[in-house]
């Protein structure tokens, strides 16, 4: 009788998932598999990226899956590329020290580095990670974006992550790599709040080129930046990184504006065949212009990211959203759901009661 209770208490701590909600991406799955090691509940997920061109478990998922199991000393089933259901169960206790992930694609790196450093912060001691894969390409954060935009931020909430970029990694071949280091926290997080925008005092920006010196694409790509952020009145401080570690020819813009409040609004874009500097140059800084026009006070792409930092942090964070997206959908419903953090959204202004979560290596 008491083995019969015991297995019907475990099934009722299963969180069960459907992957293919709200924004159906690989975000649900990455977010979902880090929340669930941190309350230490198995995770039942089904119908994985559904509605995607290529359904189920891609390299880079399979090895966030893995990377979350490896700290926890959990166990997983289903992880397999093509797979459109994996069962986790998390394990104990969150073991620091040094990691490598290899995804074997140009998988986002940026977005494995995203699932463990949640996980890092309530480890046994500091964690060294390295990650090959990609870094800057569409439909992810770069890792530039990462290191000067989302990393201060969750700095400044009472984490310690310091990011390096070793070698750039674009599709199609991948093999970037990168380095976190991330310290324990020594206290809860404190909430982040960034109620107003402000004055952009500063635009700073980097742009990346590999093995292109020839054609002059870093240098293209700066001028084109800065010509139009002057038709705006800024005059941005602009980083050419001329490369010739990455395996293959690739190119990366990012620009960030800081406020007199200390708002950052990050804007990226990465090369691909047919795209040209120039290009790269208007969209990006249309972007930019467009989320601070909004009056927001974190771009489009931050706007998603914090909701996870500011479920943990102890106490309130607010911060303003240039628009609601599906990725903002998804991870407000997945902390509330997984965390038990309450949030809303008034006009744009979006809140989170973070649950103030602490503990050390269990």
């Amino acid at each position: 009788m008491g083995r019969t209770l015991g297995v019907a208490a475990e099934v009722a701590r299963v969180i069960r998932l459907d992957g293919s909600s709200y924004s159906g991406s690989g975000t649900v799955l990455r977010y979902s598999a880090a929340l669930a090691t941190l309350v230490r509940k198995p995770l039942s997920l089904h119908r994985i990226r559904a509605r995607r061109p290529k359904p189920g478990l891609r390299p880079q998922h399979v090895t966030a899956l893995r990377a979350c199991c490896a700290m926890s000393g959990g166990r997983l089933e289903g992880d397999r590329t093509g797979s459109d259901e994996v069962l986790y169960y998390p394990g104990e206790n969150l073991t620091g020290g040094r990691y490598h992930w290899d995804i074997g694609t140009a998988g986002s790196a940026t977005m494995l580095a995203f699932t463990v450093i949640p996980l890092a912060f309530f480890a046994e001691s500091p964690c060294h990670f390295s990650f090959t894969g990609g870094l800057f390409q569409d439909n992810a954060p770069s890792a530039f974006h990462m290191q000067r935009v989302l990393f201060p931020l969750v700095n400044r909430m009472g984490g310690s992550v310091k990011l390096e970029v070793r070698r750039p990694g674009y599709v199609p071949q991948g093999q970037g790599r990168l380095e976190v280091r991330v310290n324990p926290l020594e206290a809860p997080l404190h909430p982040l709040r960034l109620p107003r925008q402000g004055a952009v005092r500063q635009i700073r920006g980097i742009s990346l080129a590999s093995h292109l010196g020839a054609q002059r694409v870093g240098e293209r790509i700066a001028d084109g930046c800065r010509e139009r952020l002057r038709k705006y009145g800024f005059a941005p401080e602009m980083e050419i990184l001329r490369d010739g570690s990455a395996v293959q020819k690739g190119a990366a813009l990012h620009l960030c504006a800081e406020t007199d409040v200390g708002c950052l609004i990050g804007a990226d874009m990465a090369g691909k065949l047919g795209r040209s500097s120039e290009d790269m140059a208007r969209a990006t800084v249309e972007d930019l212009m467009e989320d601070i026009h909004t009056g927001a006070t974190t771009d489009r792409h931050l706007a998603d990211q914090v909701i996870l930092f500011g479920a943990l942090a102890a106490g309130r964070t607010e911060y303003v959203i240039p628009r609601l997206t599906d990725h903002v959908e998804s991870n407000l419903w997945l902390v509330e759901e997984i965390m038990g953090a309450r949030t809303r959204i008034v006009e744009h202004l979006l809140q989170i009661e973070g649950i103030g979560f602490f503990h050390h290596g269990r």
